[in-house]
């Protein structure tokens, strides 16, 4: 047991790409039949006398001049932009956003890292987006790209299934624990997706591309850190 343990130590840290590639070919199929279940449907079981006294930040703060610019404004000139495979492609201010409805949820955050938190989300659902840009039949995955960079460099993007984002809990959220969201959790926008790790859920959000495949975005292995860091491309909690 333990040979085998060194062994596929070593592997991983030499080959990491063709492992990240192995479970995906092994793995990834049983992950997608598993995730049909009900049990992987994120459900809200807190209630606000459960939310963390303090919510631990994470991810690097984006310091470019366009957000900079915005943030000092207070977000009142912010646009999202949301293209590709749609039939109504918009750009959208934060009032406008407002103006779509308002959801929210309380949830219980889980970090790569180790640590977890609760956290009262408010937004609007993606399903309010989708009806509004109409995805196209070919758009199957969902690109959120931040105002932010990677650890490694390079702007920040993650990418997410066409079948989670249509979840009720799926929320592009601009309030948490019921005032603006503050700008070292995602200012102006973030997303929540609560049958997922923390960093999948992108922050800063600068921009959401429908696209066909995730294999069309970065280095095609859906996202900035499984891009750089060969993380597994559906962490499911």
């Amino acid at each position: 047991m333990v040979g085998s343990w060194i062994a596929a130590h070593v592997v991983a840290w030499r080959y990491p790409r063709a492992i990240q590639r192995l479970h995906k070919t092994l793995i990834l199929p049983l992950e997608l039949r598993l995730s049909a279940s009900k049990r992987f449907d994120p459900a809200e079981r807190h209630t606000r006398s459960d939310i963390s006294p303090y919510f631990w930040p994470n991810g690097k703060m984006p310091d470019s001049d366009e957000w900079n610019r915005l943030a000092e404004g207070d977000f009142r000139e912010y646009r999202l932009r949301v293209s590709g495979c749609v039939a109504n492609p918009v750009d959208l201010s934060l009032d406008d956003l407002r103006a779509m409805g308002h959801d929210e949820h309380i949830a219980l955050h889980h970090c790569i890292q180790g640590w977890s938190g609760i956290a009262q989300w408010g937004g609007i659902s993606m399903m309010r987006l989708i009806d509004l840009v109409k995805p196209m039949p070919t758009a199957r995955a969902v690109e959120f790209i931040s105002f932010g960079d990677g650890i490694f460099g390079g702007v920040y993007y993650d990418t997410q299934r066409l079948e989670d984002i249509v979840k009720p809990e799926c929320l592009l959220a601009y309030e948490m624990n019921d005032v603006a969201l503050p700008k070292i959790h995602g200012a102006p926008l973030r997303l929540r997706v609560e049958n997922q790790l923390g960093f999948k859920m992108v922050k800063w959000i600068r921009e959401i591309r429908f696209v066909q495949t995730t294999s069309s975005v970065g280095k095609g292995y859906g996202g900035k850190n499984e891009d750089d860091e060969y993380f597994d491309l559906l962490p499911y909690i």
